[in-house]
């Protein structure tokens, strides 16, 4: 009987890693059709992979780091092969989302995302700090090998860095709602949330295709989508938002048109982390607030039970 729970556990374990790895592998590909090339260096304005891996340890445990390292290789193997000198880029690659994870796990980290501090230490210590360590390591790598002239290091580096880091801020908040997501039973909430996704799409349209400098106006849609449907409405409009805005910026078109591809990372980054940053702590605030109100409100339904309880002549148990 232990013998046959064992092995059901290290089946599980081995199906888990094996389903980090084939998602890593897939959305690293769907990832790479809109990379761009700098300096000889492939990176993504924004790198899914890294979101995915995170949300996977987050939900299952550090146990299926392997999937991590196993889908990076697959993918670096399809786009150009596997060199000695990729082992470094495959542990940065692992070792980023990782250190993300235990960071979160010490901070206190809630997958529910219903607290502020819960936002701002997914922005940091999910996004911001770890995935230093995955650029810097990746760039350095492309520098040792001589891939990449020692003077180029700084804007492969940070668009690495970027790329990573909008993985988590975009698609590990997606991920963490599609888990508990519930259809609202109120009709009138749900023909809001159909308003909000047929605006954001005509919106959001505008504002990265037209050659007007229109991109602020997606941030009154992720204050809408955050104030009203918190998370579950913030994530997936920021996620959308950011995938039009990289369409946009590799094909020049709209705001991005007539620009370097230097000035085109630096825009797009900075427009898709405002985004990020917006929907997501908008959204973990009015959370918080909502809680509290109900609490308070629970808390003086108790007392008033209470009162009605001690006044002379109540009925007493």
């Amino acid at each position: 009987m232990v013998r046959t729970e064992g092995r059901r556990r290290l089946v599980g374990t081995l199906l888990r890693i094996l389903a980090v790895a084939a998602a890593y592998y897939v959305s690293g590909w769907v990832g790479l059709t809109q990379r761009v090339v700098i300096d000889g260096a492939a990176v993504t304005p924004l790198w899914l992979p890294t979101g995915i891996a995170l949300a996977c340890l987050l939900w299952m445990g550090p146990w299926v780091w392997p999937g991590i390292t196993l889908g990076a290789y697959l993918v670096i193997e399809g786009l150009a092969g596997i060199d000695p000198a990729d082992i470094a880029i495959l542990a940065g690659n692992t070792l980023g989302p990782v250190c993300a994870y235990a960071m979160l796990r010490r901070a206190g980290f809630r997958l529910e995302m219903d607290r502020l501090r819960d936002g701002m230490a997914l922005v940091f210590l999910g996004g911001l700090l770890p995935m230093l360590l995955s650029a810097t390591v990746g760039t350095w790598t492309l520098v040792l090998t001589g891939d990449l002239p020692l003077e180029r290091f700084w804007p492969v580096w940070a668009a690495w860095w970027a790329g990573d880091a909008m993985g988590v801020l975009v698609v590990t908040p997606v991920l963490l709602v599609l888990r508990r997501a519930r259809m609202p039973e109120d009709t009138y909430r749900m023909a809001e949330a159909a308003a909000l996704a047929v605006t954001a799409v005509a919106v959001t349209l505008v504002a990265t295709r037209s050659t007007l400098s229109l991109l602020f106006l997606v941030f009154p849609l992720l204050i809408w989508a955050a104030v009203r449907f918190q998370l579950a409405g913030s994530a997936p409009c920021a996620l959308f938002v950011s995938v039009l805005a990289i369409g946009a910026a590799t094909d020049r078109a709209g705001p991005f048109a007539r620009h370097t591809l230097f000035e085109i990372m630096v825009n797009l980054q900075a427009f898709n982390g405002c985004a990020a940053l917006t929907g997501l702590l908008l959204a973990a605030l009015v959370t918080e607030q909502n809680n509290i109100r109900l609490r308070i409100e629970q808390a003086c339904e108790d007392l008033a039970e209470v009162v009605a309880r001690l006044m002379p002549g109540a009925p007493r148990d």
